[in-house]
């Protein structure tokens, strides 16, 4: 028996059914701010991301070469797709552009829970604004996007710069590692990094950085930089919004291209995988050849999104089964179809059952049954049975229609 691939999954119809209501939860919230739907495409040019993150992710990527010898990748993210399309397509448009996407991604890496090696991603791409106002947007958005979803979590919120200064004087590859110990919290590590560096002065300042509580304390740690009045502009904004988060001065985030603000959230029950949204303000689209245009965005990951989740019942319309006997079986499509052209779905016998074999399966399924025998069909009739209450009674097709749409979702 041939299986899939390693990584991947199959879902199931109540699976997918529960992944698309919240896909559209969050589509309808993006929609909302403004951000409407792009797509790319599923690969690219390799050099699209080695371009930006070095050779050395290849080996984290799904790769080939096509028959005209052209070296191509599955896409392992999505905004650079966005930013290439937006050079090859988005440059005359009105700016700012605010874009959104869902897609899946593609990363050769050890699966486990909520990491796969194929996934999907939410986010949004907000281009050529640069402002605290731009930022304050896309950490909102992301914010309602999530709440909306109905996930738990905590959002950290913090900006590079007053790190990048602080270790302005270290050669930046050393820099980068430095930054990547306080992004961990790793003290010790630090400790002993500095020590070699012969910087063990930054230590204590350092360290006070990332435990700040305030922007004001995190100021008073690393003085006035030029970057300040901007900091201080977007979360005031936030703040004036009463918006729950926490300030962490340590976040680096993965991607070298980030320039500012950074911003986190952790789902509060997936355990060590727990961060669902990353994202900041960056500027890429100079490096595909357009203009240094200033972007903000974030990705979340849709996959932990679903696992962070569990098994919360999700609200779903109803679905009607209609019953039938063989000699009403023609009418069954009529009635199916005027459920149907109600927006209500409907589920035909396509089975050589009786009514009580119909009726046993469509319990397993359906939330009602509407049920045509021989004296409905004589009187143009049905017979609706409420599946999970179990009352039934006779009526005209409008009044059954309109019982199960006043129903509602189930």
């Amino acid at each position: 028996m041939l299986q899939k691939p390693r990584g991947t999954r199959d879902f199931l119809p109540e699976e997918m059914e529960r992944r698309r209501i919240i896909e559209q939860r969050m589509r309808n919230t993006a929609m909302r701010w403004g951000y409407r739907e792009v797509c790319t495409p599923t690969f690219e040019t390799l050099e699209l991301f080695t371009m930006r993150s070095g050779e050395g992710i290849i080996q984290e990527m799904y790769t080939f070469e096509d028959k005209g010898g052209r070296e191509l990748a599955l896409r392992p993210e999505v905004t650079a797709p966005v930013l290439r399309m937006y050079v090859n397509e988005g440059k005359v448009l009105p700016k700012p552009l605010r874009w959104c996407y869902f897609a899946d991604c593609f990363r050769y890496e050890r699966p486990q829970k909520g990491r796969y090696r194929q996934f999907w991603q939410f986010g949004i791409e907000l281009i050529g604004a640069d402002s605290a106002s731009a930022e304050a947007e896309v950490i909102l958005a992301g914010h309602e996007i999530l709440s909306n979803a109905g996930v738990q979590f905590t959002l950290h919120i913090g900006h590079l710069s007053p790190m990048r200064t602080m270790l302005a004087a270290i050669d930046a590859p050393v820099a980068k590692t430095v930054m990547g110990l306080l992004d961990k919290r790793d003290f010790e590590g630090l400790e002993q990094c500095l020590t070699d560096l012969r910087h063990h002065e930054l230590l204590e300042s350092l360290t006070g950085l990332v435990q700040s509580k305030t922007i004001d304390e995190a100021f008073a740690i690393c003085g006035d930089i030029p970057e300040r009045e901007r900091i201080e502009e977007t979360f005031a904004i936030l703040d004036g919004l009463d918006l729950p988060y926490t300030l962490n001065m340590g976040i680096v985030r993965g991607l070298d291209y980030y320039t500012g603000t950074v911003f986190e959230a952790f789902a509060e029950n997936l355990g060590a995988e727990n961060q669902i949204m990353g994202g900041g303000v960056y500027r890429l689209a100079h490096l595909f050849g357009g203009d240094d245009v200033a972007s903000c965005g974030f990705a979340i990951g849709f996959d932990r999104v679903m696992v962070s989740l569990g098994e919360t019942e999700l609200v779903r319309p109803p679905v009607v089964a209609v019953l039938s006997t063989n000699e009403a079986r023609p009418r069954s499509f009529e009635v199916a179809g005027a459920f149907r052209e109600a927006g209500i779905c409907a589920e035909l016998n396509l089975m050589d059952r009786g009514i009580g074999a119909q009726m046993k399966h469509a319990a397993k399924s359906s939330d009602f049954a509407a049920i045509i025998g021989e004296r409905e069909l004589a009187r143009g009739t049905v017979t609706l049975k409420n599946l999970q209450s179990g009352t039934q009674h006779e009526c005209g097709l409008d009044e059954a229609i309109a019982e199960v749409k006043g129903v509602g979702a189930c």
